[in-house]
């Protein structure tokens, strides 16, 4: 099955501690259904100090599941994704605005 959204997108979450936060996708985990956002689902990572790293309280992103996470448009509103086919290639379609994405 094609991916929805992919590295890059520009998202809105939709559900959960960070509703309504924008953000860009960093990393997509296809296997678990997931996606790491910039900015959004921060938690603190406590490490230790080495030679090469600074030790401490580090924020770092979290996972968020797919199904909380809603593509923006080109009007900066929630969108959902489709396909079509144009000259033989398919393309992801927006839903609110029938752009391509």
């Amino acid at each position: 099955m094609a991916a929805k959204l992919k590295k890059g997108d520009k998202v809105v979450v939709l559900a959960g501690k960070d509703k309504g936060k924008k953000g860009e996708i960093t990393t997509v985990l296809p296997a678990a259904g997931k996606a790491i956002v910039d900015g959004v689902n921060i938690a603190i990572r406590h490490t230790k100090q080495s030679q090469s790293t600074q030790g401490g309280r580090i924020p770092q992103a979290m996972p968020i599941q797919l199904s909380n996470l809603a593509l923006l448009d080109a009007n900066g509103k929630a969108t959902r994704v489709g396909f079509k086919i144009e000259d033989g290639k398919k393309v992801r379609v927006a839903k609110t605005t029938g752009d391509v994405i």
